[in-house]
């Protein structure tokens, strides 16, 4: 019995340090694109606050591939609340109708950081504040492995030097310009009636700060009939 014991002990003792050596030879996990960003240092949240017009996308989207000769002309106003987190009203038309769609951004533990949540945990969303001028803002956006890089300008016209310095960002994150999307710079809505505003937490539908990543139809969006901005 007390050789079985002493076996069975040697067994254990060698399996563990097995699973050790193990851990100590695998890879570390790769980095993320978002986490080669480093975000607008310092930011003040006012910055952020007030109209912005969408001038701009880098993203895989196949939607976006597909359908960019169909893009709206689309504005985003942003409040900043409690002082860290941003009430964000995008502003955009679908069948000649204005729509607005409301979203929150929540605060994450890094500055320039936040998190939008959606029903699922896997539907978060990471935005991080590239860089932020009083003319224009350049966002980053990250659901699982997919990333756009959005820039807003104070104007739906910005300098040849801002746009220059948006694809050149693009393409740190491996977004080449062949999937850069302009917006129109004409027909935007100032406003939407009661019955054409929608909240963003409803299967995050919506932009928030333009859409996170991609602009896609699904069934719950098409049974209100208005896109439903998802990641993919």
């Amino acid at each position: 019995m007390a050789a079985l014991r002493t076996l069975l002990l040697l067994g254990l003792l060698l399996t563990a340090r097995g699973q050790r050596a193990a851990q100590r030879r695998r890879p570390p996990s790769p980095q993320s694109a978002l986490e080669k960003v480093v975000a607008q240092e310092p930011l003040s949240l006012h910055q952020l606050s007030g109209k912005w017009f969408l001038v701009g996308m880098a993203s895989r989207c196949r939607y976006l591939a597909e359908h960019s000769h169909q893009l709206e002309a689309t504005t985003v106003t942003v409040t900043v609340l409690d002082g860290q987190s941003l009430a964000i009203s995008t502003f955009r038309k679908l069948d000649r109708m204005c729509w607005e769609i409301r979203q929150h951004y929540l605060p994450a533990l890094a500055p320039g950081h936040f998190l939008l949540n959606g029903h699922r945990k896997s539907s978060k969303v990471d935005v991080v504040v590239g860089e932020a001028d009083p003319s224009f803002i350049i966002l980053y956006y990250q659901k699982g492995h997919s990333i756009s890089v959005k820039l807003y300008g104070r104007s739906s016209l910005v300098s040849d030097a801002i746009v220059d310095k948006f694809e050149q960002r693009a393409r740190a994150v491996g977004l080449s310009e062949d999937v850069v999307y302009y917006f129109p710079t004409y027909g935007f809505c100032d406003s939407a009636d009661e019955f054409h505003i929608l909240d963003g937490e409803l299967a995050m539908l919506g932009d928030a700060l333009g859409a996170p990543m991609c602009q896609a139809w699904s069934h719950t969006g098409h049974q209100l009939g208005v896109p439903v901005q998802t990641v993919v």
